[in-house]
C-alpha cells in the first residue's frame, strides 16, 4: 500500500471520509505546515483568528511570522465548550483578518466541534473571505459520542485540512506530516516553498513507512490504546472530584490531556505559580503545565 492510498485508507475506515489523493501534500510536521502557510496567505501585520485557551505553538507561529493573534474564546457551559459565533463573526469581518487557524479536536479543552459548528465557521469564513487551516492532528483521539469531522467535509473556498499520525501512534521523531490543500495554485505555492526554498524535496523515507504500517495495520492497537488513555481520564476524574468535588471535572471529548479550571479552588495565582514550578521539576509530576 502506497502512502497516499493508506491516508485513503485511514480517513475512510476511520472518519468515513473520501479524499482526494492528489490533493495531498507533505511535511516535516504540522505547525510547519501551519507557519508557511501564514506566510502565504497573508502579509505582515495582518490577522490570524484563534479559539482560546490555544495551543502554545499556534501563537508562536503566528508571532514569529510578524502576524497578529486574533483571539475569541471559548465560552465554558456545564460539560462542554462553546464559541460565540456573533463574537466570532464579528472578528472574521474585520479586514486585517486574513485566516482562521483551526484546532479540531481543539487542544487543550479537548473539544469536538459538530458538524453544525463547523458548517456555521465556513459559511462565516466563506463571507468574508478567510480562509482556513485546520489542525487535526488529534482527530483519531475522540471519545465521547461526538465523533470528529474532517474539515473537507464542510469546507468552502481555501482551506488546508493538516494532520499525521504523530499523535496517535506516537512517531513524532520520525517527523512525518501531511495536509489536503484542494485549491491547486495553494498547493503548487505550498509545494514550491518546501522543494524550492526549504530543501525538503521528499518526505522522510521513516515517516513514510511508518505511516503506511500504522493506517494500515494498527486500528487495532489504537483502539486498546483509546481504551487506556480513556480510563486514564476517568481515574484522574475519580480523584480530583473525590478531592475537590467543587471542580466538577469531566472528562473531555477528545485528546489525553487533562484540563483544569482551578479557579472554584479560589486558590492564589503566585502560590499555584509556585507549586505548578515545583511540580513541573519534578519527574514525578511530568506533563504538568499552567496556563
Amino acid at each position: 500500500m502506497s502512502f497516499l492510498a493508506a491516508i485513503a485508507h485511514w480517513f475512510s475506515t476511520q472518519h468515513y471520509t473520501a479524499i482526494d489523493t492528489q490533493t495531498v501534500v507533505y511535511g516535516p510536521s504540522v505547525i510547519y505546515m501551519v507557519s508557511e502557510l501564514i506566510r502565504q496567505w497573508s502579509e505582515t501585520g495582518e490577522g490570524v483568528v484563534i479559539h482560546t485557551p490555544a495551543y502554545d505553538a499556534f501563537y508562536k507561529a503566528i508571532e514569529g511570522n510578524q502576524r497578529t493573534v486574533m483571539p475569541v474564546a471559548l465560552e465554558k457551559q456545564a460539560d462542554d465548550w462553546f464559541c460565540d459565533m456573533g463574537k466570532l463573526e464579528a472578528v472574521l469581518a474585520k479586514p486585517e483578518c486574513k485566516i482562521m487557524l483551526l484546532c479540531s479536536p481543539q487542544n487543550p479543552t479537548g473539544k469536538v466541534w459538530t458538524c453544525d459548528e463547523l458548517e456555521i465557521m465556513a459559511d462565516l469564513c466563506e463571507r468574508h473571505g478567510v480562509r482556513v487551516i485546520s489542525d487535526e492532528i488529534h482527530m483519531d483521539m475522540v471519545w465521547g459520542e461526538q465523533p470528529h469531522i474532517p474539515w473537507s467535509n464542510v469546507a468552502r473556498g481555501d482551506w488546508a485540512l493538516l494532520t499525521s499520525g504523530s499523535k496517535s501512534f506516537n512517531i513524532p521523531a520520525l517527523t512525518g506530516a501531511y495536509g489536503i490543500i484542494e485549491n491547486s495554485s495553494s498547493r503548487d505555492a505550498y509545494l514550491s516553498a518546501l522543494k524550492g526554498r526549504d530543501g525538503l524535496s521528499s518526505p522522510s523515507v521513516l515517516a513514510l513507512t511508518a505511516h503506511i504500517a500504522a493506517y494500515q495495520q494498527g486500528a487495532p492497537w489504537l483502539d486498546a490504546l483509546r481504551v487506556y488513555l480513556k480510563d486514564n481520564l476517568t481515574y484522574i476524574s475519580d480523584k480530583m472530584n473525590a478531592a475537590f468535588p467543587e471542580l466538577n471535572w469531566q472528562i473531555p471529548q477528545s485528546t489525553y490531556l487533562a484540563w483544569l479550571d482551578l479557579r472554584p479552588l479560589n486558590i492564589d495565582d503566585n502560590a499555584l505559580q509556585k507549586s505548578a514550578y515545583r511540580a513541573r521539576k519534578s519527574r514525578d509530576h511530568a506533563g504538568v503545565y499552567l496556563w
